[in-house]
């Protein structure tokens, strides 16, 4: 009699996707890779390698899987500041933006943010935004006549003013998950479930404020734009000047429909809209609007402690001269900046600032000192250091461009 054989072990169809650590390491290989390649003439172009990035990131977010993509910038943000920011900008804008096909067209859906700073005594109130619906229709419908999407787009503001914790909470693979909900409702022509849109709205978790106490808070709206990926109303010019042009017209139209609908959203943001002041940021997709508004908010944060420690010294602005120098501080950089009487001497007193490890150091350094100097300060350095007692080294006057 034959003997009885142990069967082949049964073969998968499907094979183990690499864990987690692996991928997130062969993404921060693949990006640092591209920028060597762009850095360096003869060593091969890195088109190839930034395809290869792209379809890895468009996989990932597919698929749904997160923790690869944040862990990948954790890795190339201490191994390379130009990688990071590579990897990082390719991951943000696959998230924010979808293409798909339908009825032989295709077409592109984007996520952005408006990011705005609401002034008011007493603070927002959730339970009074959104409560004027005409106020919201005109706003919803107010894209295409002030020249900011094509006449052929068609746009879905959410009736929502969100908080910074709320969109914190977004991650990659659902604001992804998102535009596929936005895109069916835009294409089918009428409603259709939206559970992930619908979770975002998580509610408001930040600082309370007593009635009579001056508030600002960061709030952000949020909308869907859907056009045909052709569209030439999107184009932009591929010579320098052509695009600056491009850019510069798009911010200026951006800037006449804040000051011709800023009284609409107030109505949609309070019972009582004279009480607010809105300050707007520039629009943009989902993650670049949010650093906009983060980094401000920091920004904003740092300038009142200036002006706090000035005013500890009664000390007008004007009086005041201030070194900004970047410090290692680790885990991150800290900008520390100093502030010295006009005739010299040891500081009167000092705020830090910290910066990420993967930001572009000189954008920041001019960021700060435009602030400061907005702040009327009688001047700025910037410094390559600061000795022990507190006196700037290799010191050369700020000049703005």
């Amino acid at each position: 009699m034959p003997k009885n054989k142990r069967p082949l072990p049964r073969t998968s169809n499907n094979p183990r996707e690499p864990d987690t650590a692996t991928q997130a390491q062969e993404l921060a290989d693949l990006a640092l890779e591209v920028v060597e390649r762009e850095e360096a003439p003869g060593f091969g172009s890195g088109a190839e390698r930034g395809e290869e990035l792209l379809l890895a990131v468009r996989r990932l977010l597919r698929k749904k899987r997160d923790e690869p993509l944040y862990e990948a910038i954790e890795l190339a943000r201490y191994t390379d500041p130009e990688a990071c920011r590579l990897l990082r900008s390719r991951i943000e804008e696959e998230a924010a933006t979808l293409r798909l096909r339908r009825d032989d067209t295709e077409y592109e859906i984007d996520a952005f943010l408006i990011p705005l700073f609401a002034r008011s005594i007493g603070g927002l109130v959730a339970e009074e935004t959104f409560q004027d619906d005409a106020a919201f229709e005109e706003l919803a419908a107010s894209f295409h006549p002030a020249g900011l999407e094509s006449t052929d787009a068609k746009v879905v503001l959410i009736q929502h003013a969100y908080d910074l914790a709320e969109i914190d909470h977004v991650a990659y693979s659902t604001l992804h998950e998102m535009l596929r909900e936005a895109a069916a409702s835009l294409l089918e022509k009428k409603l259709q479930p939206a559970p992930t849109i619908e979770a975002s709205i998580r509610g408001w978790t930040g600082e309370r404020f007593a009635p009579d106490e001056s508030a600002m808070e960061l709030r952000f709206l949020l909308g869907f734009s859907l056009k045909r990926a052709d569209d030439p109303f999107y184009a932009i010019p591929p010579e320098e000047s052509a695009s600056d042009a491009w850019y510069a017209a798009r911010e200026e139209r951006y800037r006449a429909w804040t000051v011709r609908h800023a009284p609409l959203l107030r109505r949609c943001l309070a019972a009582d809209p004279d009480r607010i002041q809105l300050d707007f940021l520039y629009q943009d997709l989902f993650y670049g609007a949010k650093e906009q508004g983060v980094g401000e908010l920091a920004t904003l944060g740092t300038l009142s402690e200036v002006a706090r420690t000035l005013s500890a010294k009664d000390l007008e602005a004007d009086q005041v001269h201030a070194a900004v120098a970047p410090l290692d501080a680790g885990e991150h950089i800290v900008l520390r900046i100093n502030l010295y009487a006009l005739d010299g001497g040891t500081p009167w007193g000092s705020v830090d600032t910290p910066v990420d490890l993967a930001a572009d150091l000189s954008a920041e350094v001019d960021n700060l000192c435009d602030a400061l100097l907005a702040l009327g300060l009688e001047g700025v350095s910037v410094a390559t250091g600061f000795s022990a007692d507190g006196h700037a080294e290799g010191a050369e006057p700020y000049r703005p461009d």
